[in-house]
């Protein structure tokens, strides 16, 4: 395996891993790009040629809307035929939406793409900022055979790397903020780096990269929990330009089977908004008809999300509802693992 003489671009978008405290108010904001490579020395002697691009100003991961991953992806696009990786430091909170995203808009992507990013700030004494960007450069630099080790967009974070689209955030306060419940790690760390290579996804022949920069963001999330009430799911589904719903259902694809609740179902459906259904579970899938209480969902066209994570759910449904397809081409991807999503039966 080789990494030595690999050309990499750091994204630095925001996000905990370069903040300072304000003396002020003691509230975290964030900093240069300049001031994380201070703190990080040992960057120089990993033999990679290192170059950093970063936003101006840097945003916080709360701010994070569907422009700031179309400028990530735009960055990745003028710059990937002269770099062998990206790594891209962001913010914690919405790192598994960014992740996810950018796997559906980087169509035909042969080369890693890995997040990171830190539960403290680089220059706190106990930071978890200095490991995971190390370990992120030479996973994005990682080649064998003179072509990628992981040719994917992935997070990675606390020992172990994650494809980006399978990851979500579970932890907020210790360093291990992240699982990917439903898919195998791609790598963990320790004293080796060790690589689970029949995990990883490749792109197979070689394809020009496609980058799709048009989101359609007219989607909702409806969770559902005791005591919903019609008035709340009338307010949620008649939004007028509303184009698709993400349904959160119990346990493996269950919901009310109560008259009222099926009735709006179905007619969101009729008027073509795509209603997919996605567990509230952070492991297992949704398996509708196995019980009473989803077969009339099935039967009302609700579309089934498997195992997928309600991040790549939002963001998959972004980039097809903006690509103009008929109604029966975005339920067909919507059933198909395009970028690893899902894990059909």
């Amino acid at each position: 395996m080789d990494s030595e003489n690999s050309s990499i671009l750091i994204i630095y978008t925001g996000g905990t891993i370069g903040m300072f405290e304000d003396p002020v108010n003691g509230s975290l904001k964030p900093v240069d790009f300049k001031n994380i490579m201070n703190q990080i020395p040992e960057i120089k002697v990993l033999g990679c040629n290192i170059k950093a691009i970063s936003f101006d100003p840097p945003i916080d991961s709360s701010d994070i809307d569907t422009s700031t991953w179309t400028h990530i992806a735009e960055i990745i696009e003028q710059h990937y035929s002269s770099y062998d990786g990206f790594v891209v430091l962001h913010g914690t909170d919405t790192m598994a939406y960014s992740a996810s995203a950018l796997s559906f808009m980087l169509e035909n992507l042969d080369k890693p793409v890995i997040f990171t990013g830190a539960q403290l700030p680089i220059g706190a004494l106990r930071t978890d900022g200095k490991e995971n960007l190390i370990t992120s450069i030479v996973i994005a630099a990682a080649k064998e055979y003179g072509k990628p080790l992981i040719p994917e967009v992935c997070i990675y974070f606390e020992s172990k790397l994650s494809r980006g689209n399978r990851t979500t955030k579970v932890n907020a306060e210790q360093f291990n903020a992240f699982q990917s419940a439903n898919y195998p790690y791609l790598a963990k760390a320790g004293v080796h780096l060790v690589y689970n290579r029949e995990f990883v996804r490749h792109p197979g022949r070689f394809r020009k990269l496609v980058v799709h920069k048009e989101l359609n963001n007219h989607i909702a999330i409806l969770k559902l929990f005791p005591g919903l009430t019609p008035e709340y799911m009338d307010a949620v589904l008649g939004y007028k330009e509303l184009k698709a719903v993400i349904l959160e259902t119990y346990g493996a694809g269950n919901a009310p089977t109560g008259i009222w609740f099926l009735r709006r179902i179905k007619t969101a459906v009729d008027k073509g908004i795509f209603i997919l259904d996605v567990t509230q579970c952070s492991r297992g899938s949704v398996e509708m008809g196995r019980y009473e209480t989803s077969r009339h969902l099935l039967k009302a066209g609700v579309i089934s999300g498997y195992d997928i994570t309600t991040e790549a759910a939002t963001t998959k449904l972004m980039v097809l509802l903006a690509q103009n397809l008929e109604y029966e081409e975005v339920k067909m991807h919507l059933n198909k693992s395009l970028k690893g999503e899902i894990t059909l039966p």
